[in-house]
């Protein structure tokens, strides 16, 4: 599977974070880790690590839409299969 980095900039509200996570699982994406911190300008900064084999246009596009995000940066990132990772997990 395919991991990206990416990094969403949106206005604070209470249900921003739900829609962002609910996109993110319709377009068939999986969170492998997230961090959120709120801004001075009572902004958020989203830094999530997503994977799947779908393309990451497909997730971009439709985070766009969404009100009060303001801006979305990508870094793509090779990995290798999820199966070895959790082959090695599971020793």
């Amino acid at each position: 599977m395919n991991q990206h980095n990416i990094t969403i900039e949106a206005r604070f509200c209470p249900e921003i974070l739900e829609r962002i996570l609910r996109v993110i699982r319709h377009r068939g994406f999986h969170i492998c880790s997230m961090n959120m911190n709120v801004t001075e300008n009572n902004n958020i900064n989203l830094s999530l690590t997503v994977s799947s084999q779908r393309p990451l246009e497909l997730l971009c596009s439709q985070l766009t839409k969404l009100a009060d995000v303001a801006g979305i940066q990508v870094s793509h990132q090779q990995k290798e299969k999820l199966r070895f990772m959790n082959a090695l997990s599971a020793m």
